[in-house]
């Protein structure tokens, strides 16, 4: 059976009175999400009925004695393959739960490499299928017959695709009218808008630690001048560690 999460009060996710964006994960280590969903922002927008997370086990759709969902690969060849009858039953049984199929997204370090461009697509779905792998991977037919999108988090190799799921749920649910409590924050983030800079640096209390001091632009309550110092810093910034979105922002704009 799927695992809801349900609110601390024991209710539902939100009032019934709007649907929020839904993630279903599908893993084999549901377990490794208790905390994760648990936790402050996350939780609070599941309490609100902004964000539903459910978890299904894909060894509840091994139709074999032992729940065996992996087995070795034809041809020879080190580990174990996700088999393909599991996974697609869990994949077509799980999209069936609603009028809405959602879109499928399977978490493999083939696929193409997230980015802000990409979780603002996403965010735009009102119901995401998070495919976690393990082991070797998954068996060819498996993309053959589901046709998934293959996403990775970059160019590095997990021990399967359920850290993957949460980058993806911590990165999108961002985008969700009402999770954040300022509606600007997700703007004025790295890699937000266009050109796609790095956030330029912050300040808070206090004004003086060990001889460095705040700038004296952030305190005179100029607005127009604090936006022009954060832009313009934010563009030094972008140049000196990522001259490769700026450049990327060039291309695009000469398209």
């Amino acid at each position: 059976m799927p695992l809801s999460l349900y609110r601390q009060d024991g209710q539902p996710p939100g009032n019934g009175s709007k649907k929020g964006m839904r993630f279903d994960v599908l893993t084999l280590f549901p377990e490794m999400f208790s905390g994760y969903l648990g936790q402050s922002l996350l939780r609070r927008a599941i309490d609100r009925g902004l964000v539903e997370v459910r978890l299904h086990n894909i060894r509840d759709w091994a139709t074999n004695k032992h729940k065996k969902v992996d087995d070795r690969p034809f041809g020879g060849g080190p580990g174990m393959v996700l088999m393909v009858e599991p996974v697609v039953r869990c994949v077509e049984a799980v999209r069936s739960q609603a009028e809405e199929p959602g879109r499928l997204v399977m978490l493999t370090p083939q696929g193409r490499r997230l980015d802000q461009a990409a979780v603002e697509r996403l965010a735009t779905q009102r119901r995401i299928l998070l495919l976690c792998g393990r082991y070797e991977g998954f068996d060819e037919r498996i993309r053959i017959l589901l046709e998934p999108e293959e996403i990775s988090i970059g160019d590095y190799v997990l021990n399967g695709g359920e850290v993957a799921a949460m980058v993806m749920i911590d990165a999108v649910i961002r985008l969700v009218p009402g999770v954040l409590g300022d509606e600007d924050s997700s703007a004025a983030d790295s890699f937000s808008g266009e050109p796609r800079l790095l956030e330029g640096p912050q300040y808070t209390r206090p004004r003086v630690f060990r001889g460095l001091e705040v700038p004296e632009v952030l305190l005179g309550g100029n607005h127009e001048a604090i936006a022009r110092w954060r832009a313009e810093h934010a563009w030094l910034r972008t140049r000196e560690r990522r001259a490769d979105l700026l450049a990327h922002s060039d291309e695009s704009a000469g398209r």
